[in-house]
């Protein structure tokens, strides 16, 4: 089953945001540092210390978020620093919605779904200028 939550992109300061956050509305953290995963080869060593996800639950609420790594290609500014996060379900899933929202999508910053150690990942801007971020069970 999919489900939909906020999924928000800081530049550098994801832990900070999201601890704070966390203090607010209570409930569990999870922080992952670009670091402590095998991802950390494909980016420079002055971004090994940003989260490359970041996710707390605590109870109906649920907020992702993760910080910026396309710099310099692609600086955050105000309105590309949020997206909607569609998560779970099994590949033939999520690529059935996948592919239905991304017709016409932005063809410079768009990801196909594809296998990472976490899973299955993809995104795009679609028509409108709306970042979608999929994540789901890997292709059989």
């Amino acid at each position: 089953m999919l489900r939909c939550n906020p999924f928000l992109l800081f530049d550098g300061n994801c832990a900070e945001a999201m601890t704070f956050y966390q203090s607010c509305l209570g409930g569990e953290l999870t922080l992952t540092k670009l670091a402590d995963t095998p991802m950390k080869e494909m980016f420079p060593p002055e971004k090994h210390k940003r989260m490359i996800n970041a996710h707390l639950n605590s109870g109906a609420i649920a907020i992702s978020a993760a910080d910026w790594m396309a710099s310099p290609a692609f600086e955050p500014i105000q309105g590309n620093t949020f997206a909607i996060f569609i998560i779970g379900g099994t590949y033939d899933e999520i690529k059935k919605v996948f592919d239905k929202l991304s017709i016409g999508a932005e063809k410079d910053r768009f990801q196909d779904l594809h296998d990472l150690p976490f899973g299955t990942y993809g995104q795009f801007y679609d028509k409108y200028g709306v970042q979608w971020i999929f994540k789901g069970e890997k292709k059989e």
